[in-house]
């Protein structure tokens, strides 16, 4: 659960993010409609909560940024 605050700070950050945390359960939104992506997992889970920490600030889910983009 060390890495959950981690999350949440990443998440306050975009605006294309939605954290959601009920019943033991860490669910993320990314993206708008209709390409919408949802995540859930376990809050207690810190390999899979920093593995979507890298891929939300540099790989996979990473901000689009730019002209070109």
């Amino acid at each position: 659960m060390k890495q959950l605050g981690n999350l949440a700070i990443v998440c306050a950050r975009r605006s294309d993010v939605l954290l959601q945390i009920q019943g033991g359960v860490v669910c993320i939104y990314i993206g708008t409609e209709p390409q919408r992506e949802s995540i859930s997992l376990n809050w207690e889970d810190d390999i899979k909560i920093t593995e979507l920490i890298r891929k939300l600030n540099f790989g996979q889910y990473a901000e689009k940024r730019g002209k070109n983009v």
